[in-house]
Formats: structure tokens, C-alpha cells, sequence
């Protein structure tokens, strides 16, 4: 495939030029707050929502902290399926560069390709998103070899703690609990945390066969997980309650991740998954901004977040933050991360899960309540600006010469350093829920689809905002994530911020060839259980199991809307027809009538015959079973009815 590199808004072939003052403004901004290489342009090794997500978050930060939101250069990368939909990344981006189609291999997980593109473009640095490449250590040791900054952690720790079970063996000698595990006897000191750990003491965490799954199971206790270290996204994980399903799904797993090592863990029941959000410099200093809440999944994806932490003690939430940064200065981290736990809601207790070394999806959620800025700090960060110069950050603390980026040059001439140990961050603010737009059909097993976008409509208010990948006029192809939308609500109060996301979903409006998860989530958020604060992350499963639906409109509503449609579309039809004998001298025969009709329908196994009667353009009386009803049906611009 010939290279192809495209402006937005520009020439083909032509580098657009920034303005010379821009250019000095950003290298002051990163001299001045200690940073070591400034960063002026941005390739964007991602799609979809975490494209789109950062985009908008860097525009905002520049424009903050510059005066102009194209102070940073921001390259996508588009495949021709993304081309084909009009993707809105692409639409927002400085430029965009094409790469291949087809499965990710091909693109945005493909190191060597990020790379070319990345020489190809002279971008200063590299943000992978999630997913994709975002957790693969051959980039940032890649881009590093070219002298590209990559905006995550080095190579070293993203592999000890991107390993599920590295992490576990770092996390026991960092201190941080673990549930009963296969590696639960398996020790290294704290000091060789920074080394990578001998492969010896790693497989013996590790099962190889079916008989020492089944071993490590009896040892740790029913139920338990059989997991693939290299796994996520639901891939590589089993529940197994005895011996004999462990002998049915040990090969599924090795089968789901092939080569993977695999480990056994102990399940905590009626569990909550509880998250710490951290930041990380060069400098070895460690912020832990707030905490979040992902307990509502389905099959291990999360479908509904929030954020603080509203179920456990205070104190509790201290100790999850301060294990999580010890987790990371441990092994030198550098960068967003995130730290997982499960938190028993019976005991209390808690326990490291895993370390995502990465920005996650929900990551906004942090921003509103800790009010920073995440993608702008992976920035400053990349830039080598310690955190405690970050105005930002500064302010999460409580301390002087703090506020927005627009208060910079204030905090590079007045600001201190501080013990990011000893340090006490500002309470949250208030209470903010998520929830993911996603293409799945929940009638049909939450299946996903893909297909055309002819409308999409949300009206965001102040409590209430949204992050879209996709726009009316455009689509979800066959290679995109099943996530398009991102919605967010705030309240002062848990309850209040539930109640502006039920209001905020019932005024989306989708309309095309995909079926969403929208109306099946307002049902969630309407439960008892989950307003209650009494969820763990097996009840959505259970609640599905259980065959629990959403609440649909009322049955006749689907008869009259199919009748109206059916009527409508064959009406000129019928008219042709008709028409057509006139012009012959013919009189119509009766059956053929501008007039009367009958429409049947099929409604989930149930039959309807209404009949119709027209009584202008897109004016109907129906009839059926004795009632009748009139109704009118119009025709919008885009096609719709």
C-alpha cells in the first residue's frame, strides 16, 4: 500500500506550518516547568472512542494553556473501514495518515507500522490509547530507539505489571494483599521488583495441565478462576465450581490466549471491583487522584462506572491508595496507570486484582471528581515535568500557586516541591456515573452489530455530557469496537448523579441499522439493587441468566408504527397501479383501492390484521378487533418516518 498522508483542512503532501509563537510558547511552557523535551505533535495510535476521547481532551488543554487549541499537532491513523464511515477521529485530527484494514494486527496493534507512520509524520510522541498496542513493551522500547516519547510507562514496568501474574508476585512483595492464587507461596524480595523476574519463580505461579489446574484449584478452594496471564476483555477467564468443569474448561483457556501462561486464583463472592487511579513521573513521585467503582460488568466488561468509591470506609479507600502507589514506586512506574482490587463486602477486605498500565476507558469519571485533566498530565508528564509543577496537580493537593493550566507560568516561578507520601489530596468532587453506549443487542445475547448511523442525537447539559466516535450520516463497521459512546453524569450526591444519567439516556436518540444497549442500561440504573448500592460484579450476570429485560413500550405501539410503516411504503405502489389501469381505459379491479387496506403483522410470534383506512397524505384511521384509532405518519429529511 502506497503511503498516503493527508491535512485536514490542507494540502496533500504538505506538512501544515504552526505558528513560530505557538512553538516558543510550548517550549517555554515545558523549560520553564522543569520538563526536558517539549512535545508539538502527537500521533494517535488508536480509533474509535479513545481517539476521539483524547482529541478533545488535548484541544481543551492547549487552548487552556496556550490560547489556541492547535498549539499541539494531533495525527490520526485511519484504515479504509474508518474512511468508509467517515470515522470521527479522523474529522477532528490536524491529519491523519492511512494504514491498512482488516483486524488490528494489521493497524493500530501493529508496532513496526506505528512506528513508519510515527517517522513518516516527525510526530514528537506517541499516545496508544487502550487496547491495541497500548500494553505492547516492543513500542515504547521502539519508539524510544527512533527517538519518538512514548506517552505511557517504559518497556520494563509495563511488562511486569502488564503480566497478570508478574504483577501478583510484585504485588505480594510490594505489601499489596492478594486473593489465594497459584502463586500464592511463591516469593520475591521488594529490591527485585525492578528486575525481571527469574523464570523459575514465574512458572512456579503458573499451571501447565489440566491436573495441576485441578490441583492448584483443591489448594486455593471452589469457586475459583481459571485465567490466561495475557488475556482481557473477557477473553482467557473461566469460573469453574469443581473438578469436573475444570476438566471441561482448562483447554478453553489455553485455547482462547494461545501460548499464555496460566494461573489459578481464588473467587471472592459477592465482591465489588474497586479501582485507584494513579499518575506517575520520571522523578519517582506517585499521585493517587480518587478512586472508582466498576462493579457492574458482564462477563468481566464493565458496562457502568463511578466514581469515589461509596461502599467501603474511608480509611479503607486510603489504604487501596496508598498499596496502589507502592505498587507502582516499586517498579519505578511512569505514567497514568490503574490499580484493581476486589473488595469484599462481607469481610471488608480487599485484594489486588491487577495493574492496568495504561489509561482506561472510564478515566473521565476521575477527571470530574479529582478535576484533572488526564490525557493534558500524560503530557506534561512525557514532557518530563514533575507532577509537583503541574498546576493541576497542585491544586488536587490543596497547595499554593495551584489552578488551571492557564495559571503555568504562576507555578513555574513560585511552586515547591512537595511529599507526594505525606500529602493530602482534596476531598471529591461530589459524585459522577458512566455508562457505555455500545452496538450490542441485548435481546439477542448482547450480540454485536454493526451497520449504517442514520440519526444520532444527545443533548448534553451541565450535569450531564457524552464522548461519540460516530455521528448521524455515519456507521459502525465491521473491525470497530463495539463501544461508540461514552455518557456522563454528575450529581453532589450518588442518588442525584443516577437520576441526571436516567434522564440523560431517555433523551439519546439512535436510529439506523445497529441495535444499542441504551434502554436495556436505563433498566439497570432504574433497579432497586443498583440505586442501593447492593450490586457486585456477578449480579448483571445473574440479572441476565435470570432472562431480566428491559421494559419495553407498550405492545400497540408496535402494531400502530408497523401498520403506519407498511401502509405508507407500498401507498405508492398501490397508486402506480391503480393509475395504471385508468391510463389503459380500465376500471381497477376491487382489490386495488387508494382507500381501504388490509396490513398484517408479525410481532414476536403474535398476529395483527388491522385495517386501514387512508384519509389524506399520511392520514389514517386503523381498525382492529372493534377499536379503532387515527394516526399520521410523516416522512423525515434523512428518509425516516
Amino acid at each position: 500500500m502506497a503511503e498516503s498522508w493527508h491535512l485536514n483542512g490542507g494540502v496533500h503532501g504538505m506538512s501544515p506550518v504552526k505558528d513560530a509563537s505557538l512553538i516558543a510558547e510550548v517550549d517555554q511552557f515545558c523549560y520553564a516547568l522543569g520538563g526536558k523535551t517539549p512535545i508539538h505533535s502527537i500521533l494517535i495510535a488508536n480509533n474509535g472512542m479513545a481517539a476521539v476521547k483524547f482529541m478533545r481532551s488535548i484541544r481543551t488543554w492547549a487552548y487552556e494553556t496556550f490560547g489556541s487549541e492547535k498549539a499541539i499537532l494531533l495525527v490520526a491513523m485511519a484504515t479504509p473501514e474508518d474512511l468508509r464511515i467517515n470515522a470521527e477521529h479522523i474529522r477532528i485530527a490536524d491529519q491523519f495518515v492511512e494504514v491498512p484494514g482488516g483486524t488490528n494486527n494489521n493497524n493500530y496493534a501493529n508496532v513496526q507500522l506505528i512506528v513508519e507512520k510515527a517517522e513518516m509524520t516527525h510526530v514528537s510522541a506517541v499516545w496508544p490509547g487502550w487496547g491495541h498496542a497500548s500494553e505492547n513493551p516492543e513500542l515504547p522500547d521502539a519508539l524510544k530507539a527512533k527517538g519518538i516519547i512514548f506517552l505511557g510507562p517504559p518497556a520494563a514496568p509495563m511488562a511486569a505489571l502488564g503480566d497478570k501474574i508478574g504483577s501478583s508476585l510484585i504485588a505480594q512483595a510490594a505489601g499489596v494483599p492478594t486473593l489465594p492464587w497459584s502463586g500464592s507461596n511463591v516469593k520475591i524480595s521488594e529490591g527485585n521488583c525492578l528486575e525481571s523476574i527469574p523464570d523459575d519463580i514465574y512458572h512456579q505461579a503458573c499451571v501447565y495441565t489440566t491436573e495441576e489446574a485441578l490441583a492448584s484449584c483443591q489448594v486455593v478452594g471452589y469457586p475459583a478462576m481459571i485465567k490466561a496471564s495475557w488475556g482481557g476483555g473477557g477473553k482467557g477467564i473461566r469460573k469453574v465450581h469443581n473438578d469436573e468443569e475444570v476438566k471441561a474448561l482448562f483447554k478453553q483457556v489455553q485455547g482462547e490466549v494461545p501460548g499464555s501462561p496460566i494461573f489459578i486464583m481464588k473467587v471472592a463472592s459477592q465482591s465489588r471491583h474497586l479501582e485507584v487511579q494513579l499518575l506517575c513521573d520520571e522523578y519517582g513521585n506517585v499521585a493517587a487522584l480518587h478512586s472508582r467503582d466498576c462493579s457492574v460488568q458482564r462477563r468481566h466488561q464493565k458496562i457502568i462506572e463511578e466514581g469515589p468509591i461509596t461502599i467501603a470506609p474511608l480509611e479503607t479507600i486510603k489504604q487501596l491508595e496508598q498499596a496502589a502507589r507502592r505498587l507502582a514506586k516499586c517498579v519505578n512506574y511512569v505514567g497514568a496507570a490503574t490499580v484493581e482490587y476486589l473488595f469484599s463486602m462481607e469481610t471488608g477486605e480487599y485484594y489486588f486484582l491487577e495493574l492496568n498500565p495504561r489509561l482506561q476507558v472510564e478515566h473521565p469519571v476521575t477527571e470530574w471528581i479529582a478535576e484533572v485533566n488526564l490525557p493534558a498530565a500524560q503530557v506534561a508528564v512525557g514532557m518530563g515535568i514533575p507532577l509537583w509543577q503541574i498546576p493541576e496537580i497542585r491544586r488536587f493537593y490543596g497547595k499554593d500557586h495551584s489552578g488551571g493550566y492557564d495559571a503555568w507560568r504562576k507555578t513555574s516561578i513560585a511552586a515547591t516541591p512537595f511529599d507526594f507520601d505525606k500529602a493530602e489530596s482534596i476531598k471529591p468532587k461530589g459524585h459522577c456515573v458512566a455508562v457505555r453506549v455500545t452496538s450490542e443487542d441485548p435481546d439477542d445475547g448482547f450480540k454485536p452489530t454493526s451497520g449504517k448511523v442514520q440519526e444520532l442525537v444527545f443533548k448534553s447539559k451541565p450535569n450531564v455530557w457524552a464522548y461519540f466516535s460516530v455521528k448521524s450520516g455515519g456507521g459502525i463497521h465491521e473491525f470497530s469496537d463495539s463501544q461508540f459512546g461514552h455518557v456522563f453524569a454528575f450529581g453532589e450526591s450518588r442518588a442525584l448523579a443516577i437520576a441526571n444519567m436516567i434522564l440523560g439516556l431517555k433523551e439519546v436518540q439512535i436510529r439506523g441499522e445497529i441495535r444499542t444497549n441504551v434502554d436495556y442500561t436505563i433498566d439497570l440504573l432504574n433497579s432497586s439493587e443498583y440505586k442501593d448500592n447492593k450490586v457486585h460484579t456477578g449480579w448483571l450476570d445473574s440479572r441476565i441468566a435470570m432472562r431480566v429485560r428491559a421494559e419495553r413500550p407498550p405492545w400497540y405501539l408496535s402494531v400502530v408504527g408497523g401498520a403506519l410503516y407498511k401502509a405508507s411504503t407500498s401507498s405508492a405502489t398501490i397508486v402506480s397501479d391503480y393509475v395504471g389501469y385508468l391510463v389503459k381505459g380500465q376500471i381497477p379491479p376491487k382489490h386495488i383501492s387508494l382507500v381501504n387496506s388490509t396490513v398484517s403483522l408479525n410481532i414476536e410470534g403474535s398476529k395483527y390484521t388491522i385495517e386501514m383506512v387512508r384519509g389524506g397524505p399520511g392520514s389514517y384511521k386503523l381498525r382492529m378487533n372493534g377499536s379503532e384509532i387515527e394516526a399520521e405518519i410523516h416522512t423525515l429529511r434523512d428518509g425516516g418516518f
